[in-house]
């Protein structure tokens, strides 16, 4: 049996508060979590339509820092429908909200674009403040951590176990310049204990160049995707972690359904749901088998047929619906 975490990250932008300010809570709420367009939507409330049509359960990692400027119920408004559509909520943490939160920011004047800009003490205090807005939101107090651009390092991993949160999904291997300063190997994807909590990776596959890259929604095609985690259950791998975001289907601008991103997360949750002995796992259950090797586990080699199908794809994508 092989057990996938499908994760999404649930986030209000920084960047459009940043251009509009405080009044554009509720249009930041369109655009981010429920990416709504004159079209539908297709945000978290479509994600868990797709899911439960499946029987599908995703982990939504709620960022709790906006509250700094809006107050819980900003979270609330997120929170509470997962909640009770039966998902689960973990924390995240984009700590580029405390350049706009003024004498609320918990750590007086300092600020920081990522986790690993601040010490382990200072890491705390941002954690224990965002745990405790997303319990006051109407989440239990979590057990899982994903920082927020995977910004963290060692000493967020011994906040977190500080705290009593039992798992971070920050170490992201297949992406060559990201954020994460973790100090785990490129080659670890498989879940490890490292510096007091239990690290589950992001799961890749491999690239041209012996490169990898990650299994998000915007990043691997459909194909692509399904092949990674029968890779994984072939090679008897007990967990796989895909990413995705709250206002990923949508056009770089937020302002349309980005229509062959949706289809890809259709055509994955469908081809998904009819694999034997694969199913979604939570940290609801709060048992998972974590190894204590570093040993690199394997992922699904580079087969250039299917890399050759999503780069056009991703062409055809990025020319309708912007895109780097």
């Amino acid at each position: 049996m092989t057990d996938v975490f499908i994760t999404i990250d649930t986030e209000y932008s920084a960047g459009i508060y940043d251009r509009l300010g405080f009044s554009c809570r509720a249009e930041n709420f369109d655009k981010s979590i429920l990416g709504r367009t004159p079209n539908g939507d297709v945000g978290i409330s479509y994600q868990m339509d797709v899911f439960d049509r499946y029987g599908m359960k995703a982990v939504f990692f709620v960022d709790p820092m906006p509250a700094l400027i809006w107050g819980v119920e900003a979270i609330a408004d997120i929170v509470s429908p997962i909640i009770a559509r039966g998902h689960d909520v973990q924390l995240h943490l984009h700590s580029e909200w405390l350049a706009f939160a003024g004498d609320a920011n918990p750590l007086g004047s300092r600020t920081g674009q990522n986790m690993k800009d601040f010490s382990r003490d200072e890491q705390k205090r941002l954690l224990d403040f965002a745990a405790r807005t997303l319990v006051e939101a109407g989440a239990p107090y979590p057990v899982a951590f994903r920082a927020g651009n995977y910004g963290a390092n060692d000493d967020t991993l011994r906040a977190l176990a500080d705290l009593g949160l039992a798992y971070d999904t920050s170490h992201c291997p297949g992406i060559a310049k990201a954020e994460c300063a973790i100090g785990l190997s490129k080659t670890q994807y498989r879940p490890v204990a490292h510096c007091g909590v239990k690290e589950l990776p992001i799961g890749a596959i491999g690239a041209a160049g012996n490169k990898t890259r990650h299994a998000q929604i915007t990043a691997l095609s459909a194909a692509e995707l399904i092949s990674a985690v029968r890779f994984a259950h072939q090679q008897n791998l007990l967990y796989f972690t895909v990413v995705s975001h709250s206002f990923e289907l949508m056009s770089r601008d937020r302002k349309r359904i980005n229509k062959i991103i949706k289809k890809r997360f259709e055509t994955f949750c469908r081809l998904f749901a009819a694999m034997p002995d694969i199913t979604t796992m939570t940290f609801n259950n709060d048992s998972l088998s974590i190894a204590s090797s570093t040993t690199p586990s394997p992922v699904l080699p580079h087969n250039i047929m299917r890399t050759g199908a999503r780069l056009a794809e991703q062409l055809l994508s990025n020319k309708l619906y912007g895109g780097k």
